[in-house]
């Protein structure tokens, strides 16, 4: 699956489903049953691929012909205070980068970090020297927008990381765009800019591989608060998805919040009918 001829969809974590319980294997396959085409692993609290459960996973994801991403830790900050905590970041990162390797996933996904003291160019740079000295792994380092003011994390940020460091690629969370600039993002041309900015900073070529979040989300003037599902909330999904078909991005599509699977699917069958 390394080129994606088109758009794919799928959820954050494991599928409610109907009371039964799941684990990534399982979830594979109820989620191809379900209409859908990728997961993204959750790395956020610890690394739960292990030599244990990997072969189960990486066979569930051959056969059914499934994408599979991983969302790295919480607690990552490449602009820490402390050089030791800098380095426990980079540890967790590589840690998760392997673990994801042994199942063929394409991306992993992380916040890079927070500002604390330091002033916007100051905390770049740290971030950006610490990003240059990543092992590549066959693994693409997905940069994710970020949905609060204290987070190191805009679309022009992580554009011009990309730029700089050849292993990181964006991850565009529109949820957290639009919560961060508290609900900026309402009609179809909100959209279409920050496709065009990609398109303009980083070429076509970003567009017909990238990794997206999207999900129903409160918020406040000081940004993101939590998931909702996607109809109870005021992000404009279809706006987005015709933005999306529209630019022909191509890569896969990962639905958050408290209805994943439903959700998910939601955002399939009304891109399918654009």
């Amino acid at each position: 699956m390394r080129g994606i001829n088109r758009l794919l969809f799928g959820i954050s974590g494991l599928p409610i489903g109907n009371g039964q319980k799941f684990n990534y294997a399982s979830g594979i396959t109820y989620l191809k049953g379900f209409g859908l085409d990728a997961m993204e692993l959750l790395f956020v609290r610890s690394v739960n691929v292990s030599d244990k459960n990997k072969d189960a996973i990486l066979e569930n994801k051959l056969k059914n012909d499934f994408y599979l991403s991983a969302h790295g830790s919480y607690y990552i900050n490449l602009n820490a205070d402390e050089w030791k905590k800098q380095e426990e970041s980079m540890q967790r990162i590589i840690n998760a980068a392997e673990a994801l390797a042994k199942v063929q996933g394409r991306s992993l996904i992380f916040h890079p970090g927070f500002y604390l003291k330091d002033s916007k160019e100051m905390t770049y740079d740290t971030i950006r020297q610490n990003l240059s000295r990543l092992p590549y792994k066959g693994i693409d380092y997905r940069l994710e927008t970020t949905g609060k003011g204290t987070q190191f994390g805009t679309l022009e940020e992580l554009v011009s990381l990309c730029k700089e460091v050849s292993s990181c690629k964006l991850c565009v969370d529109f949820a957290h765009i639009h919560a961060r600039n508290n609900g900026s993002l309402k009609e179809y041309d909100d959209f279409a800019k920050l496709l065009q900015y990609i398109v303009d900073e980083l070429g076509q070529v970003a567009l017909h591989d990238l990794h997206i979040h999207m999900g129903g989300i409160q918020y406040s003037e000081k940004g993101e608060r939590n998931h909702l599902p996607l109809e109870e909330s005021d992000f404009n999904f279809k706006a987005c998805l015709q933005a999306l078909k529209d630019f022909n991005v191509k890569g896969c599509v990962i639905c958050e919040g408290p209805r994943v699977e439903y959700d998910a699917l939601l955002l399939k069958k009304t891109y399918e009918t654009l």
